[in-house]
């Protein structure tokens, strides 16, 4: 089940905890990869350093969960974040396959069990290790069964080379069809403070005691409405901010990756965690919804 609870002493903990299938613990506030590589989400970043130095700044901050994926570059943050992280001393890393890249910008889904194995076997060599804490299942290819894809992901789990697995961008339907097969922890679907179309899933997700990871929680920074500007001159806080804010207070099962290229942007995320929205302030974002 899905377990909050309130920590202090670095800005990621002030978010509190959330337990994924029992046994990883990590801090609300988590840091997503997709934006550390080149234009397009394809190739590696102008200056590489810079991406490294951010992953280490997120883990001084108290971010202990990053989310990445096969298809970020592809494999470009994957290996930024070995570069920087590794061994992963109290860290979760979270990875996903599924998604073929033909160029910047597209992307194509392929849930054939050889392309799904080969993108795990990719995974845990380029981010050195023997298993991945949460391997997470792209996109359900619908040119394929879904109980195939499902099975496939089942057999690595037995094999051990995977600890827990997720779906992304997926239904209730589909995560009760998923959960016939194999066990479930968490789904990240597109969701933010001014796009809840996934509205159903998250409260599924708060019921059944699983984690919901909110993509693009800033709408790419083009979250906006009048109602988050008078929030954030009340907190003395950045829209951004109480956007992350919001998600944070929204559910108990959310973890949030917001993800960034800057050092100074990844603060000001981080940051977030300690906004307290009052239940004015809940008020007035909730009623942005439709």
């Amino acid at each position: 089940m899905t377990t909050v609870n309130t920590t202090h002493g670095v800005p990621a903990a002030a978010a509190g905890t959330i337990t994924l299938g029992g046994d990883l613990t990590v801090n609300r506030m988590g840091f997503g990869a997709m934006r550390l590589t080149g234009k397009g989400i394809w190739g590696p970043p102008t200056h590489p350093e810079r991406a490294v130095r951010v992953l280490q700044r997120a883990v001084e901050l108290g971010v202990n969960f990053f989310d990445t994926a096969y298809s970020y570059g592809p494999h470009i943050a994957e290996q930024l974040i070995a570069d920087a992280l590794y061994p992963y001393p109290g860290l979760v890393i979270a990875t996903k396959g599924g998604l073929e890249r033909p160029g910047p910008d597209k992307w194509v889904e392929n849930g054939r069990p050889e392309f799904l194995r080969q993108n795990l076997e990719d995974s845990l060599k380029r981010l050195r290790v023997k298993q991945i804490d949460l391997w997470q299942l792209h996109r359900i290819d619908p040119k394929v069964p879904a109980e195939e894809q499902f099975a496939t992901v089942a057999e690595f789990q037995r094999e051990g080379l995977i600890r827990h697995v997720g779906l992304s961008e997926v239904t209730v339907a589909d995560i009760e069809r998923a959960r016939k097969v194999l066990p479930i922890v968490s789904v990240q679907n597109l969701y933010n403070v001014t796009d809840r179309k996934w509205k159903n899933e998250v409260e599924y997700c708060e019921r059944e005691g699983l984690a919901f990871i909110p993509w693009f929680p800033l709408s790419a920074g083009a979250v906006d409405h009048p109602a988050l500007h008078r929030v954030a001159a009340r907190h003395g806080a950045t829209v951004f901010q109480v956007a992350l804010a919001w998600l944070l207070e929204h559910s108990p099962a959310t973890l949030v990756i917001p993800g960034t290229s800057s050092v100074e942007h990844l603060e000001e995320n981080v940051a977030a965690a300690e906004i307290r929205l009052t239940r004015k302030d809940m008020q007035e974002l909730d009623s942005l919804d439709g």
